[in-house]
């Protein structure tokens, strides 16, 4: 056989045959005077095996070890662990999944937000700010957006317990008792009327008082034992961490000058609340 009729017999392409020879999967043949390849049946034989082998996921180099191993037992290791590493594949993918059908839930219930795909859970959170913002005179204050994105970043940077225990906490200051949300959208009202403020403008104590009356005494103890502050537009704490250090330096940023210092002053009031 020549190398096209080899590959057409096996399924595979001539440049996949060469390849194999050259990574040494298949032992080069004996060449005619013209310098053709001339293969047989246990060139087949051999070719098919690879092909299997690598059907089944096996990288090259592990298909390698299997053919050069004649007893058989690094075939049965290699195959084990390639079933272990589906396993884990699939686990993986039913979890993707089982999100993705919620994102479809949302989308069919007409409340997957802008800022997503994010959680069922932070989903609802933002269904009720929606729900609270159409109620209110007037646009949504820009600081409710900044909130929801601020939300949908701790959720897809923390750790998936640590994302889960900062949403109850936000909830709990967001929906937790009766108007909650109300004063939620009264703070960001104040500090959205900072934008254009200097630091040292009267309505920023104001806002600062407003926003750290906003966190019930739930979150408070939330707080205490995480050694850190978390609120419905501010997290701070005793963060030893360049990484925590470069996020909040970012967070403070992102402000206008008049809205950091009320967020900082909030921070302040809380902190010694937490004494």
């Amino acid at each position: 056989m020549r190398i096209g009729e080899l590959a057409a017999l096996a399924g595979v392409t001539t440049r996949t045959v060469r390849h194999y020879h050259h990574l040494g999967l298949l032992p080069e043949p004996r060449r005619r005077a013209n310098g053709y390849r001339v293969y047989g049946l246990r060139d087949a034989i051999a070719l098919a095996r690879v092909r299997r082998l690598a059907e089944l996921g096996l990288g090259l180099d592990e298909v390698r070890d299997v053919i050069a191993d004649d007893a058989g037992r690094e075939l049965h290791e290699v195959l084990a662990e390639l079933d272990a590493d589906l396993a884990r594949q699939e686990e993986v993918i039913r979890e993707r999944r089982a999100r993705l059908a919620g994102l479809l839930r949302q989308a069919e219930e007409g409340g997957l937000p802008a800022e997503g795909p994010v959680s069922e859970g932070l989903a609802a959170l933002f269904g009720e700010m929606a729900r609270t913002s159409a109620a209110l005179p007037g646009p949504e204050p820009a600081m409710a957006v900044r909130e929801r994105e601020f939300l949908t970043l701790l959720e897809t940077v923390a750790m998936p317990e640590e994302a889960e225990r900062m949403l109850a906490l936000f909830r709990t200051a967001m929906t937790g008792t009766p108007g909650a949300m109300e004063r939620v959208y009264e703070t960001y009202a104040l500090l959205d009327a900072l934008v254009d403020a200097e630091p040292d403008d009267p309505r920023v104590d104001e806002a600062a008082r407003v926003l750290a009356e906003a966190l019930p005494d739930e979150i408070v103890a939330g707080m205490r034992a995480q050694e850190g502050i978390n609120g419905a537009t501010g997290m701070t704490g005793k963060a030893t961490g360049a990484r925590e250090a470069a996020f909040m330096e970012a967070f403070f940023a992102d402000f206008a000058p008049a809205q950091a210092e009320a967020v900082r002053r909030a921070i302040t009031t809380i902190e010694e609340r937490l004494r």
